[in-house]
């Protein structure tokens, strides 16, 4: 049953007016989708646009107090990640809002493995293929080929799982299950195609259970209850698939109604139809090694060698005697004319004798080596054990008239894999209650393997034991008609049939209740995603969210696999659909793999692109094993819904893997490119890399192409770019030569990449027109990568510090990121090797999550891959460090970000001597007062009259350089989040200045200004 991850922001202590909280719930509606899903225009859990109104008045971050104009202090930020919980959708939503009249429950989520993942995967896999055709596929296929259909089917499920535990553990997975696993990984076409094959297949698997519900209920509780009753043998089937029809769709239109009137009542006998599934595999097993030492007495009838009907007649016997005479009995009057006995029979009847065989002949009986071997055969092919002696003379055209158990369909290997299948899926079920979970990261990976492992052991001791304990004619026999009508697996069962009936029967009614309780909701969540127009109509329900109309729609569908009546016809079915599924789950997983986009960061780490790929392969083998014609009609359904989607449905951006392959695709991906721009999910830095050239036009830092190289690795997209003063009619040669440089270094840092030389009449202009027109349509940069002006102190010319101010602001402005690399000549080559050290990230103002991303790109290459990750954030004198080291632990945690975290209290302090003496030095400096001879009165009278705006700033340069020393002047790297520049341009050299004193002392420095947007996600 699908349910959803819902996360709602807590609201902090603050009094608020009436108006404002008016204001905040329109906020919150629009950032919350009808169906309780976060919008994805955050990829944080809450929006952090309530900050913006906040001021800071203190000293120690007055250097980035802009900045927290439009970004939140990490302090703030973590507070609200900290205080979100989550909301249980689907039934449990609904059962609250009866109960509740409409007002949720907020609960904290408390189920755990055992409760929340294993025991429903188990009540999920486990069901009526088990009691009602397990034994007829060991009888027909044999052990070994039912070993092997076994395994196959297993294999798919455990292989999938693995998949399906790597997209899960990647990030939150709200509501719709495996239909918003694949949706997102893959993109809306394919998750609309897939999710509604997936609806499909479980709507089905509603008309099966109801079927298997049906069956047992005619055939082994109350035969006497048909409606249609057959007078001949031949019309025998007939007559059942038409009580089939009239019995299943009363019994889907009494299920409909159940869960019309509230899902509460199903998930409250939930443990009593799980109670019901485990009490008949244990019957099961009690009474199989109860044949060891007392084997249950059911006699099957043979004529020659071939098995009876035993409806009809008592005894076994041609003829008895009673009274000392010999009379005929009921066995005789099915084969003659008469009673007498020199009435015209059966010839085979006359010349074959009757024959009692034990059905369960026990464990110790040496029974397996007889039901080794497959018996294979046509529809009207008749049981027969070919050990036993017969004598010909039938007729095989009167043989279909006679109570002979025979085959009701033709046999073959690949039948039986598409009907077997479906007892091996209800694999997602634990994936589906991910907002139910403690740990829903640990759970679904070890509860489904868990439980794919118990029900794979279940299913092969049972192919075995069946096949040791049961006689092979009574296992060929699906209906049990050779021991008086008995369910053949009730026959073994301990301490009576009955357990396994009636357990069974329960076990069947209430899977079919859980397919009609989830494929409405998967219904739902499709329509409510909007990708597919038509179905937009089936998100909407009743006033607690019930989906009232895909209930109705699945109801309808539901009887199409009613009027079909055949459980063996409706199995392969949906095999197909969950086949397809089950597909591309293993699609998904194996693209994001081979992408190594930068979110794919799944805890669950023992999974391969290469067990995915085999997965898929499996998958797609067994859809067609099953039925080929079945397989070409689901996957035209599916090809058809991607088309529909792709031409009409609703564009969405998920950050899917197709959308990073289409980085590769040329002009076609460039063109899809430019059709929005990358979700969150999909970000990378996209490189410009502006580097110098000296005299000779040799590159200056080949080391920033290192850094290039070491942060890329080959991914995305690098420019790496110069601009020449000039025009380009005369710079024509030099530019040429430059870019030939440019190349012949980036060829020996290996950085793959591209090479833009521009010639401009002045530094500034080129500059900007890089920042503006690199790339091409989708393919363009988002971050631009520059060395530091470490000589701007030295030059006579301001120009080449107003130039890099300047470039900061073209950055801001159109919304890119901006990376300096400070002492960048200083900086690890490729081929070295750092040792165990720190990458140490100074996180003072959130700027979309850039300083987090970072570490872990350049721990991907094998010059970091040794350096641990330290997270440092700033507390102020109102924060609680504690608190806030918790908080960011957290964080880290969703992020799947393995990182230490220390929290660092900067008081306000009274600013120092030092201070007032920097920014004296610094005032002098930019006002040209150094030339000048000042008095010491002069020169206190100069502090006392000085800006106190910098005095600020500088305080706290000179409080976080004297911090961010003090803990990691060792670090092989530190990051830092870079101030932004003055607004007025009057104060660009004392912003310089800031800077050099925020960096004093330090060796290795990568100052982030991030782009404006979020770079970084907790959502999978």
């Amino acid at each position: 049953m699908p349910t959803s991850f819902t996360v709602v922001p807590v609201k902090d202590g603050t009094r608020k007016t009436a108006k404002e909280n008016a204001d905040d719930n329109k906020e919150e509606d629009e950032r919350v989708s009808g169906d309780g899903i976060p919008k994805e225009n955050s990829p944080f859990i809450n929006n952090t646009d309530n900050d913006k109104g906040n001021t800071y008045d203190g000293t120690n971050m007055a250097l980035f107090e802009e900045e927290m104009d439009s970004n939140p202090m990490v302090s703030s930020l973590l507070d609200k990640l900290a205080n979100y919980t989550n909301l249980t959708q689907g039934a449990q939503e609904h059962e609250e809002a009866d109960d509740d009249e409409g007002q949720k429950k907020k609960t904290s989520p408390q189920m755990g493995t055992f409760m929340g993942v294993y025991l429903p995967c188990l009540q999920n896999i486990l069901g009526v293929i088990l009691f009602l055709r397990l034994t007829w596929i060991v009888g027909t296929a044999g052990i070994l080929e039912s070993l092997a259909i076994v395994g196959l089917c297993c294999s798919c499920t455990m292989l999938t799982a693995i998949s399906m535990s790597a997209i899960a553990t990647n990030g939150v997975v709200p509501a719709g299950g495996s239909y918003y696993m694949i949706s997102r990984s893959l993109g809306p076409e394919f998750g609309g195609a897939v999710g509604l094959c997936f609806y499909l297949g479980t709507t089905f698997a509603g008309s099966m259970y109801i079927l298997g519900t049906i069956e047992i209920l005619l055939t082994y509780i109350v035969p006497k209850a048909a409606i249609f009753v057959a007078e001949r043998k031949e019309d025998e089937v007939n007559a059942l698939l038409n009580n089939m029809r009239v019995y299943g769709t009363c019994c889907l239109a009494l299920m409909a109604v159940v869960v019309f009137v509230g899902v509460r009542y199903v998930n409250k006998l939930a443990l009593v139809f799980l109670a019901c599934v485990i009490l008949s595999i244990l019957a099961i097993y009690a009474g199989v090694f109860k044949t060891i030492f007392e084997p249950p007495d059911f006699p099957v009838c043979m004529l020659g060698n071939r098995t009876l009907q035993n409806n009809n007649f008592d005894k076994c016997l041609k003829t008895d005697i009673v009274d000392n005479l010999t009379v005929t009995t009921r066995l005789w009057k099915l084969f003659c004319d008469g009673t007498e006995t020199n009435a015209t029979c059966n010839e085979y009847f006359l010349n074959n004798n009757v024959t009692l065989v034990q059905g369960i002949p026990g464990l110790t009986s040496g029974v397996i080596s007889e039901n080794m071997w497959s018996q294979y055969g046509p529809l009207g092919m008749l049981v027969e054990n070919q050990k036993l002696e017969s004598v010909g003379g039938s007729d095989p055209a009167q043989d279909i008239y006679l109570p002979y158990v025979a085959n009701d369909i033709t046999t073959f290997f690949t039948l039986l894999v598409g009907i077997y299948f479906p007892s091996v899926t209800g694999i997602m079920a634990g994936s589906n209650r991910s907002g139910d979970l403690r740990d829903a990261q640990k759970s679904i990976p070890v509860g489904t393997i868990l439980a794919i492992a118990t029900t794979s052991f279940i299913y092969v001791t049972c192919v075995v034991l069946f096949g040791a304990c049961i006689d092979g004619v009574l296992l060929r026999d699906k209906f049990g008609d050779s021991v008086k009508g008995n369910l053949v697996i009730g026959t073994l069962s301990w301490p009576s049939p009955w357990v396994i009936v009636i357990g069974s029967f329960f076990s069947c009614c209430g899977a079919g209740l859980q397919s009609l309780t989830g494929a409405p909701r998967l219904l739902q969540a499709i329509a409510r995603d909007g990708i597919v127009p038509f179905l937009q109509v089936f998100g909407h329900g009743k006033a607690n969210g019930e989906p009232t109309w895909a209930l109705l729609m699945t109801a309808g569908i539901c009887e199409i696999g009613i009027l079909i009546a055949s459980l063996d016809s409706v199995a392969p079915i949906l095999s197909m659909f969950f086949l397809m599924c089950y597909l591309f789950v293993n699609l998904a997983c194996a693209v994001q793999t081979l992408l190594r986009t930068p979110n794919w960061r799944p805890r669950f780490k023992f999974y391969h692109w290469a067990l995915s790929f085999l997965g898929m392969s499996l998958c797609l083998a067994l859809m067609f094993i099953s039925s080929w014609y079945y397989a070409i009609v689901a996957m035209a359904i599916a090809s058809c819904i991607y088309k529909y989607i792709e031409y009409r449905g609703a564009e969405k951006e998920w950050g899917d893997g197709i959308r990073g392959l289409s980085l590769n695709a040329a002009r076609y991906a460039l063109i899809r490119l430019e059709e929005a721009p990358p979700h969150t999910k999909n970000w990378r830095p996209q490189l410009l890399v502006l580097l110098n050239l000296d005299s000779d036009q040799g590159v200056k830092h080949p080391r920033l192409l290192s850094l290039t190289t070491q942060l890329k690795a080959g991914k995305g997209l690098t420019i790496v770019a110069n601009v020449l003063e000039g025009t380009y009619l005369t710079k024509d040669t030099d530019s040429k030569k430059a870019e030939q440089n440019i190349k012949s270094a980036m060829s020996a840092e290996r950085t793959k990449g591209f090479c833009h030389v521009v010639v401009s009449s002045n530094l500034r202009d080129g500059v900007s027109h890089l920042i503006q027109s690199a790339g091409l349509g989708g393919m363009k940069h988002n971050t631009v990568l520059m060395a530091w002006p470490g000589t701007w102190k030295q030059s006579n010319d301001p120009q080449s510090w107003k130039n890099f101010i300047e470039t900061i602001r073209e950055t801001t402005a159109a919304h890119q990121a901006l990376l300096v690399a400070k002492n960048v000549d200083s900086f690890p080559n490729n081929q070295d090797r750092l040792g165990e050290g720190t990458i140490d990230v100074w996180w003072v103002v959130h700027d979309g999550g850039m300083l987090m991303l970072l570490p872990f790109l350049l721990r991907q290459h094998k010059v970091w891959k040794k350096c641990k990750m330290r997270i440092f954030t700033v507390a102020q004198m109102d924060d609680n460090s504690i608190q806030m080291k918790k908080d960011l632990q957290m964080f880290l945690y969703h992020l799947r970000l393995d990182a230490e975290v220390e929290v660092v209290e900067m008081h306000d302090n009274d600013i120092s001597a030092f201070t007032y003496e920097k920014t004296l030095v610094m005032e002098q400096r930019s006002q040209m007062l150094k030339q000048m001879q000042l008095s010491r009165t002069e020169r206190e009278r100069e502090v006392r009259s000085m800006n106190q705006s910098n005095v600020r700033r500088m305080h706290t340069a000179v409080k976080l350089n004297e911090v961010v020393v003090n803990k990691s002047q060792g670090a092989h790297l530190v990051l830092l989040n870079m101030p932004g520049p003055p607004r007025s341009r009057g104060g660009d050299e004392n912003y310089m200045e800031f800077l050099e004193v925020l960096l004093e002392g330090l060796n290795r420095v990568l100052l982030v200004r991030g782009g404006g947007r979020e770079v970084i996600t907790i959502y999978s």
